[in-house]
């Protein structure tokens, strides 16, 4: 019988000499293939032994290690459900996570692990373990009495291997589920598609927690046995230092535009260069073609979401269109008006997406999963698009008023919620505004109701203790009231040339 497990799907791509390197850090210390797999056999053996069972979840709030990666791994190998959880979350954030996927196992940095200890007893995790910075914690002592021998548990292509929390348009999270064989299509079509090959070199500077950075990158240099340099975030200095030992660079818009900012950055950087991708957010024009001019690379630019991986890419043999997301990829996908007719080529539309790569709904919300498929089976995304002459797509828009922030997806209900409850708020509204370096910056409108004087300070303030940084307001303007339209709708479209202005 055919073990459909993500994991058996690399192993089978690791190197036949399992002494070859797996991951590079910075300092020059390194993980082997066989560190990989001996590592990853005793984090299996350990979650079992601590109480979960396969389909279980185990949720994951820790930095950027190795070792990080490896309990992505071994959660696969066990037959888990991974959720990774980002690390700018507050505690009131991950209550809610908790409390909706009900993990068997958190694991978490040791500074925070006294605050959510008290969130796991309540919403029943069974253990708690910590990791932190450096790759230790109990997770790695517990872990070193375990043996290393640990048979990969079977599963399924359509068991679960992942759910990754969306934003939701009402305020609440949706949980993406990601089968086995969601993510193994999309990364296989993605190796091919960018031709990978066994002697690529990964430059990783992408956060872990996030569809870009685990399953993207990570997963192309799984099913290659590609060595991967691996930094514990983005510092354009130490990118520049270390591309000349790479072959590939996965990255943001913000890391293209700090590359380009550092005078260092240029041809020699990228001698050994063969692809630069980027996503999770709009890579504007310039930022494109001043790159080109500096490096003589072309950017590749794509686009997915959590609950497709990747959708569309731009060519790796043809041409990069500036501004384009490319063609679609493993996708059957159309353009559809709000009635769900295909529209016209060159016209507006909302993109509709059918492939293996596609979710399998959303966590605990079947109504909600309902609502986002068509009865053909086809996802609605949401994200506003056109097809171009030479059958490119193009993002135009979001439908759901998503603001995409340094690569994170921001909905503005959610941050409403939380300046509405600040004493001396009546209302508010949130848009996003074009910005060079995060793609879209978060604009906050307050209208005072009188009882008390706040000002921008204070609104940033109220809100910084309960967001994570990327979603608090980087600039508040106080009006004496919001534009809205005979019908009592908020004209966020005047609030977003209002921003803009």
């Amino acid at each position: 019988m055919n073990n459909n497990n993500l994991y058996s799907l690399f192993e089978h791509h690791f190197p036949t000499d399992k002494s070859a390197t797996a991951f590079e850090l910075p300092d020059g210390r390194t993980y082997s293939f066989q560190d990989v797999l001996d590592l990853s056999g005793r984090l299996a053996n350990l979650l079992g032994q601590s109480g979960a069972e396969p389909g279980d979840r185990v949720a994951v709030q820790v930095g950027k290690t190795v070792e990080a990666v490896i309990l992505y791994l071994a959660c696969l190998r066990s037959g888990l459900v991974y959720l990774p959880l980002n690390t700018a979350y507050k505690t009131a954030e991950v209550d809610y996570f908790l409390s909706d996927a009900e993990p068997a196992i958190l694991v978490c940095d040791p500074a925070s692990a006294k605050d959510l200890k008290i969130l796991a007893d309540k919403t029943g995790v069974k253990t708690v373990f910590t990791l932190d910075a450096e790759g230790q914690g109990s997770l790695i002592s517990q872990a070193a009495s375990h043996s290393i021998e640990y048979a990969t548990t079977q599963r399924a292509g359509d068991d679960l291997a992942a759910i990754l929390y969306t934003s939701g348009t009402t305020g609440r999270s949706k949980g993406a589920m990601l089968t086995h064989d969601n993510l193994a299509s999309n990364a296989q079509t993605l190796s091919k598609y960018w031709a990978f090959r066994a002697d690529d070199v990964l430059l990783h500077a992408l956060p872990i927690f996030h569809v870009h950075g685990l399953f993207v990158a990570l997963h192309c240099a799984f099913l290659n046995g590609n060595k991967v340099i691996f930094l514990s975030k983005f510092d354009a200095d130490q990118v520049t230092a270390k591309l000349p030992s790479a072959t590939v660079f996965m990255g943001v818009p913000t890391f293209y535009v700090r590359l380009l900012g550092n005078e260092t950055f240029g041809r020699d950087t990228c001698r050994n260069m063969r692809l630069f991708t980027a996503g999770s957010a709009p890579l504007l024009e310039d930022t494109f073609n001043e790159f080109t001019d500096r490096t003589g690379h072309t950017i590749l630019e794509r686009y997915g979401m959590s609950e497709a991986g990747m959708i569309t890419s731009n060519p790796y043999d043809g041409q990069r269109i500036a501004g384009s997301v490319g063609l679609p990829l493993d996708n059957d996908v159309r353009i559809v008006d709000d009635n769900g007719d295909v529209v016209a080529d060159g016209d507006i539309g909302i993109l509709e997406i059918k492939g293996p790569n596609v979710f399998k709904g959303y966590w605990q919300m079947p109504e909600k999963t309902a609502a986002e498929f068509r009865t053909d089976g086809y996802f609605i995304t949401g994200d506003m698009v056109r097809k171009d002459e030479n059958g490119y797509y193009r993002i135009v828009g979001r439908s759901k008023d998503l603001i995409i922030s340094g690569g994170y997806n921001v909905y503005p209900k959610e941050i409403e919620s939380y300046l509405d409850e600040m004493p001396g708020v009546l209302e508010s509204a949130v848009v996003g505004r074009p910005h060079p370096d995060f793609g879209e910056a978060v604009i906050a409108f307050i209208v005072k109701d009188g009882s008390i004087d706040i000002d921008e300070e204070s609104v940033t303030a109220f809100v910084k203790d309960k967001l994570a940084n990327f979603k608090v307001p980087k600039q508040v303007f106080i009006l004496n009231e919001l534009p809205r339209n005979t019908m009592g709708k908020v004209q966020k479209n005047e609030l977003r040339n209002m921003a803009a202005a």
